[in-house]
């Protein structure tokens, strides 16, 4: 196999891990864990794993203070989309959180000074119209968020379009030390959110460990740590557009997994709606240019 198709056959993988991730999350709650214990747990394990792998990662993150702002962006869009998807309709929360365009293109005017090109524009109201469609409802007068989770996958998305933002503002620092504020964001985040929920009584306390539970959350710690070794060398050998257009498969998965097994519908609004979001998202990809 080629490097090209290796590393295509990488960011598939890491699709896949993400595209179906709501399913152990959804498990682990019926075993009364909480998705933001969940998340907290899978990224301390990985955060462990990159300080025994990588230690002087520590060193560059505390000499750029400026990495707290990715650490708080990576850290909320992990709360927001794993919450969602263990707690909404699947397929509903990651068209909302594949937003992306939209957010992109009124983040990256003020953070990297790119003005909003003609396309860009284009792709923005096509992404806009998409989530109007998806969000209004026969019984709903105006196309508002109508759930916890419509809220947090929107706040997820737009966490994750800052995310790629910051990584690309931030290029100067580290690399180990940009992936070391994205695991302890992921941790610190999610167990902060986990113990606020706790005390406001809106998440139930962690459980006692148990052989069922413990086990579970070992099997995607280590799912997740994979996809993302797979992501970090499928995109190191392929251009920026190529892994975007991959990545875009997490849909298909994610969609295709959840109906197949009940957690999500698709409804012509719904399919309507998600193509034109999903169109939005790949007519970025298409316009992609790297930097100069």
């Amino acid at each position: 196999m080629s490097k090209t198709a290796l590393a295509a056959a990488a960011l598939t993988l890491n699709a896949l891990v993400w595209g179906v991730s709501w399913w152990p999350f959804r498990t682990l709650q019926v075993l009364g864990l909480h998705p933001l214990w969940t998340t907290a747990l899978i990224y301390t394990f990985g955060l462990l794993c990159l300080a025994l792998v990588q230690p002087r990662a520590w060193r560059g993150f505390l000499r750029h203070p400026e990495l707290w702002w990715l650490l708080l962006a990576a850290g909320l869009t992990n709360v927001g989309f794993n919450w969602a998807v263990t707690v909404g309709d699947v397929v509903r929360v990651v068209l909302l959180f594949y937003l992306m365009p939209a957010w992109v293109v009124l983040l990256a005017w003020p953070l990297l000074g790119e003005k909003p090109s003609t396309g860009s524009l284009v792709r923005l109201a096509l992404a806009l119209a998409g989530v109007v469609i998806v969000l209004k409802t026969p019984a709903s007068p105006w196309p508002v968020p109508e759930s916890l989770a419509d809220w947090l996958a929107l706040m997820a998305g737009f966490c994750f379009a800052l995310t790629n933002i910051l990584l690309r503002r931030l290029n100067h620092t580290p690399g180990e030390s940009r992936v070391l504020a994205m695991f302890v964001g992921g941790a610190l985040l999610a167990g902060a959110a986990a113990v606020l929920g706790w005390g406001l009584d809106v998440v139930a306390p962690l459980p006692a460990p148990e052989l069922a539970w413990v086990a579970w959350v070992l099997l995607i710690s280590l799912a997740f740590l994979a996809g993302n070794l797979a992501l970090q060398y499928g995109a190191a050998h392929l251009s920026a557009s190529a892994t975007s257009l991959i990545m875009l498969s997490e849909v298909i998965f994610a969609s295709g997994s959840s109906v197949l097994l009940g957690a999500g519908t698709l409804s012509a609004r719904t399919l309507v709606g998600g193509a034109l979001i999903l169109l939005a998202s790949l007519l970025s990809v298409l316009s992609f240019r790297p930097p100069s």
